[in-house]
């Protein structure tokens, strides 16, 4: 689904990432692990063509066949399926749960709706509450409900369980295996030992390069 191959990133002159190679296969689990800095938000970045500058060969396996997205700008790389969720979830706060869902969903957004909030059945009573109103775990889930109104391919988060009451990691990862089920491949960066429990495989990531798997 996706092969990444010697992938350097910088932050103008200074080196983030150093020769990464790995690939997550269709329908599979990965998580990405490592200590704070070790350069997971960048990896998940340079895949996204965000913030940071990147040299080496990104192929995303797409409906159309296999295609380098390395030149590829962010929002065409989102359109041909790739959906990120970022450590710090980028919400509208001032709009509310519904208003989020629907600001950037494809066509067919109602029942993609009624698909996502059975995932996420918390945010099901929500819909018409502020999300400067709710609390971390359920502003991340209406971050991952709101990427899955895109109707990605694959997902690729970005701590998804970083500083959420443990019930609440539960409901995420009930949700992101209920994903998994349904196919979707996914590359999640995650320190959470419950949700890297439940992988396929783990990629470890140290001082900006692959460690083990």
């Amino acid at each position: 689904m996706l092969e990444v191959n010697h992938l350097n990133a910088f932050y103008g002159p200074a080196q983030a990432l150093f020769d990464v190679s790995l690939s997550v296969k269709a329908g599979e689990f990965v998580v990405l692990k490592g200590l704070n800095g070790a350069g997971k938000s960048t990896l998940l970045k340079s895949l996204m063509g965000l913030e940071v500058v990147s040299h080496g060969d990104i192929v995303y396996h797409a409906a159309n066949g296999a295609q380098s997205l390395q030149n590829w700008p962010s929002h065409r790389r989102a359109r041909a399926g790739l959906g990120y969720v970022a450590e710090d979830r980028r919400l509208f706060t001032g709009l509310t749960v519904r208003e989020n869902l629907h600001i950037a969903a494809a066509p067919g957004a109602h029942e993609q709706e009624a698909r996502v909030l059975d995932l996420f059945p918390v945010l099901k009573i929500l819909l018409k509450r502020p999300a400067s109103h709710m609390s971390g775990g359920e502003q991340q889930m209406l971050a991952i409900a709101r990427t899955l109104m895109t109707r990605p391919r694959m997902l690729l988060l970005d701590e998804p369980c970083e500083g959420i009451a443990p019930v609440l990691v539960e409901s995420i990862r009930d949700a992101l295996m209920a994903l998994k089920a349904s196919g979707m491949p996914m590359l999640v960066a995650e320190q959470n030992h419950l949700l890297a429990a439940s992988a396929d495989r783990q990629v470890l990531l140290v001082a900006g390069k692959v460690s083990g798997s």
